[in-house]
């Protein structure tokens, strides 16, 4: 996984909520270069609220240089890339080359600037590509966890086969033995009321449409119990359903 490598971070809560948004997306190897409060630092453990394997593995270094000694790709975070000449990604872009970097063997890292000037221009020299996020051109500022949590997002998202889509409850979809029998019953119902005007002839056409539209809904297993339940609702005799009424 890449290195988080926070350079000369200000204040401790903004260390502890990096780590907390780290932890939130795997991430484990946070690196800080010359933090301002000294470390440890216990501003920084109250906020990361529950990462404190982050906090306990973070390693201290005093240059840019000594914490990206061990890596062969280093990124570099900035939302002013126009002074140098390199390749400019997206966080989803990177974190997708993050992930290639990762299964190649490749140690990578991300680079962090100070909460108040972001990283420097010798800071951005060192890295191999520059991560810029797109953002509103007129409020472009985002705070350091918001960052990291904005990079992790995307290089977790990378590697992460949840389905896009998915309905959130353990309901089963209808299967063609619940459909066949809604439908039967919809033109049952519809039969007997005169629906299907023998002269036209279209009672086939209008069945096939029918079906299709059902098809193409998707329906859950309780989805085909309302439908059934709306059908009794309609084909009851109005004194039915006042008999209906009386008993309950």
């Amino acid at each position: 996984m890449p290195a988080i490598i926070l350079i000369e971070p200000q204040m401790g809560e903004n260390i502890g909520a990096a780590a907390r948004a780290m932890l939130n997306f795997g991430l484990t190897d946070l690196r800080l270069v010359a933090p301002r409060d000294g470390w440890p630092n216990d501003k920084a453990v109250a906020m990361a609220s529950g990462a404190g394997i982050v906090l306990d593995n973070a390693r201290v270094f005093a240059t840019t240089s000594e914490a990206i000694a061990d890596l062969q790709h280093v990124y570099a975070t900035t939302a002013r890339p126009r002074d140098v000449i390199k390749k400019i990604a997206t966080p989803r872009a990177a974190g997708a080359e993050l992930r290639s970097h990762a299964a190649s063997g490749t140690a990578t890292g991300i680079l962090f600037g100070k909460e108040s000037v972001g990283l420097s221009k010798e800071d951005v020299t060192l890295a191999d590509s520059i991560i810029s996020v797109p953002l509103n051109p007129d409020f472009s500022s985002i705070n350091l966890a918001q960052a990291v949590l904005l990079v992790g997002y995307e290089w977790f998202q990378a590697g992460d086969e949840t389905p896009p889509v998915r309905i959130n409850n353990e309901e089963r979809p209808a299967n063609k033995a619940e459909l066949a029998y809604l439908f039967e019953r919809i033109e049952t119902e519809l039969d007997a009321r005169g629906f299907f005007d023998p002269i036209l002839q279209r009672k086939q056409v209008i069945l096939q449409n029918m079906r299709n539209m059902f098809q193409r809904l998707g329906l859950m297993e309780s989805d085909v119990r309302a439908f059934q339940g709306i059908i009794k609702g309609l084909t009851m005799k109005v004194k039915d359903k006042k008999n209906d009424g009386d008993k309950s």
